[in-house]
């Protein structure tokens, strides 16, 4: 098998993987331990197994590509511009979410966004599971997503494009477990505009930072505010 093949086979079986974490870890767990619900025990774990989806992708690269993990090199720029990225990436994924969810919301009115409410009663008060979520998500989906997945797509079908297309669009197939439009859409656009940074900037230090910060933001707003509030969003 050629070296592209090798790429194949490992984005299949890191979205393969992703995606029976994403589906079936919570049912796995519940019997395993015996809950009834999603606690914010087995809540917790379920991010565990999404580490070591990682390591397995990580060990894929390493004795199967016989190859670095990242394919891109990791640029440094000044502490300045950093911050700025960040702000900057923040700003327009979150006001491009909103216009979106907006327009989901206007077209098809109402969602059932029932399992994100089940969710969101897991974090009222756990700061550490806030920020242990929020950290999953942030490394693992941009290593993954961006720094795994979008680099070895690029070289696979000879196009850029190729690679940020197709590496969002699995970033929001892999959201829709979550049971609404607008959680694969949102994050459809958020991939769109991770992979065209990490195309031009080559830094994926900045997009695990802004990850974070969403997502935080986000669950940190969502523990002091009534979900209906922030449909929106």
């Amino acid at each position: 098998m050629g070296l592209n093949g090798k790429y194949a086979v490992g984005i299949l079986l890191t979205f393969m993987l992703l995606g029976i974490v994403m589906l079936y870890v919570f049912p796995v767990i519940s019997m395993i331990i015996g809950a009834k619900t999603i606690t914010g025990n087995t809540f917790s774990i379920s991010r565990v197994a999404i580490w070591v989806v990682l390591l397995i992708t990580f060990l894929y690269s390493l004795f199967i590509e016989k190859g670095p993990f990242l394919l891109k090199i990791e640029k440094k720029y000044s502490t300045a511009f950093n911050i700025k990225a960040v702000v900057i990436l923040y700003l327009v994924c979150v006001f491009g979410g909103a216009v979106f969810n907006g327009l989901i919301q206007f077209f098809i009115h109402k969602e059932d966004g029932s399992k994100i409410l089940q969710l969101t009663s897991l974090f009222k008060n756990d700061y550490f599971l806030i920020i242990f979520t929020c950290l999953t998500a942030g490394a693992v989906e941009e290593l993954l997503m961006r720094g795994y997945i979008q680099p070895r797509i690029e070289k696979i079908y000879n196009s850029p494009l190729a690679g940020i297309l197709v590496s969002a669009a699995l970033f929001g197939i892999l959201h829709s477990t979550y049971g609404t439009i607008g959680q694969v859409v949102v994050p459809f656009f958020i991939g769109v505009v991770f992979a065209m940074f990490y195309k031009k900037y080559s830094n994926i230090k900045i997009l695990i930072a802004c990850h974070f910060m969403i997502d935080f933001v986000t669950l940190m707003a969502m523990n002091f505010i009534d979900f209906k509030h922030l449909s929106v969003f």
